[in-house]
């Protein structure tokens, strides 16, 4: 092992090193989850990835997103999380894919040699799309739910999507999965806490979205956080 993985061999042990280090993951949406996982996942050793994201940093993004800074609006999120997980292993086999997810993308760019998809999409029909592909092509997938508008990271979970409570998104995707046949079987990180209503906004509806909550610094962190913990977990003990 590389001198800077010695500290999570000690954790993960020679086999589970090996074993993410053979790991294939992709993960698409590099805002304020998908950038926090991607990295945590760099960083513990996964050896393969695929970013997908179509957007640049805009300035609104600086209170959440790792990527956003002064010095990097209006730069494309594939550059710079792309720069920064070679940065941190240059030894990683790192695919970048500059777009927003079409539907027919979403089936194109989800295949079999993946080990875990991470859905870390904002947006209902990208990110529904995205869950349809993995599961109809028999890939594991995590998918985030709503970080906005709550700001207690004691609620965060990760339960099966038809196990999950109080949360907006989570019960309109629950609806739409079902309506297409899907009922369980596509694990989430969510929060039961009720997001703050007074904090939405809406939006013109482009890429797919209507509306937004405010956010905070660390909720979109921790939902990264815990999907990067279960795709890790998972393939230690695969």
């Amino acid at each position: 092992m590389a001198k800077w993985q010695e500290r999570a061999e000690l954790l993960f042990k020679e086999e589970g090193m090996n074993k993410l280090a053979n790991a294939n993951v992709l993960v698409v949406g590099l805002g304020g989850v998908g950038s926090f996982a991607a990295e945590f996942l760099v960083r513990a050793g996964i050896g393969s990835m695929t970013i997908v994201d179509g957007d640049i940093v805009d300035i609104t993004n600086i209170n959440r997103q790792l990527p956003a800074l002064h010095s990097t609006i209006d730069q494309p999120k594939v550059k710079i999380v792309g720069d920064r997980l070679l940065d941190i292993n240059p030894e990683l086999k790192l695919t970048r894919i500059e777009e927003f997810l079409s539907p027919e993308r979403a089936f194109e760019i989800v295949t079999s040699e993946f080990d875990y998809v991470l859905d870390c999409i904002d947006s209902v029909t990208p990110k529904l799309n995205l869950i349809l592909a993995a599961k109809r092509k028999k890939v594991k997938v995590i998918s985030n739910m709503g970080a906005g508008g709550k700001c207690e990271s004691s609620k965060v979970r990760v339960r099966d999507i038809s196990k999950t409570e109080y949360c907006p998104l989570a019960k309109n995707i629950r609806k739409r999965l079902k309506s297409e046949g899907i009922n369980k079987g596509v694990k989430a990180v969510y929060s039961i806490e009720i997001p703050d209503p007074e904090s939405l906004k809406l939006t013109d509806g482009k890429n797919y979205k209507k509306s937004f909550y405010g956010t905070n610094s660390w909720m979109p962190a921790l939902f990264g956080l815990h999907a990067a913990e279960a795709v890790v977990k998972y393939l230690v003990k695969k």
